[in-house]
């Protein structure tokens, strides 16, 4: 596998239309919901510069991009995908981190959020510092919901009053002194703790 990560440019957009069915047919597979883009959306957020992309030579192996809402208070990172072919061997949390690492940079002060179905994303957010948190701690922008009426879990959205679904709510906030930051994750290293054993003690006749 040699996989590379571009930051998108519009030499990339067209493959659009293969990302999108991408993310449709992965959605599909996991019997999971999924909020559908149209290419066009895609490729305006390709020639913004607002997403990644992964390819081996020519081939589309996974890409993710940003959105902004509420005056770019929020990001979300969204359309996260691997293909099949490319799957657990650690490129989605490569890929997460990129587009996490491209949120942080464009939008310095803005709050990342996502939210997901499924415990693999939920575990990359985690890693990264977010937190889990209600709905009403997310964007209020009706387009970012509005995007949520292709999935087949709206209904659920919408009998709570959006304030739960299906979906479990992720929180990063730059300003928050809590949170565990990026550039800190390390694995601790663990010393084995050797116990030895005291000697018999010798008793007089």
């Amino acid at each position: 596998m040699n996989v590379e990560i571009h930051i998108a440019n519009s030499s990339f957009v067209g493959y659009s239309q293969e990302i999108c069915d991408l993310i449709y047919e992965s959605a599909q597979a996991r019997g999971t919901g999924i909020a559908k883009r149209s290419a066009e959306y895609v490729a305006e957020k390709i020639e913004a510069g607002k997403a990644v992309i992964a390819l081996d030579g020519d081939k589309l192996v996974g890409f993710s991009y940003i959105e902004t809402f509420s005056h770019q208070r929020f990001v979300a990172n969204s359309g996260l995908v691997v293909h099949p072919d490319y799957r657990n061997q650690g490129l989605a949390k490569k890929i997460k981190r990129k587009i996490f690492d491209l949120s942080r940079k464009l939008y310095p002060n803005a709050k990342i959020f996502s939210i997901t179905t499924g415990l693999a994303v939920m575990k990359m957010n985690t890693e990264l510092g977010f937190k889990p948190v209600t709905f009403s701690e997310l964007t209020d922008d009706e387009e970012f919901w509005n995007g949520c009426k292709g999935c087949r879990n709206y209904d659920i959205l919408q009998r709570n009053n959006f304030k739960m679904c299906l979906c479990t709510g992720l929180l990063y906030d730059p300003k928050d002194p809590t949170a565990q930051k990026p550039s800190t994750f390390a694995k601790k290293i663990v010393k084995p703790v050797i116990k030895t054993r005291k000697p018999n003690k010798l008793y007089k006749k």
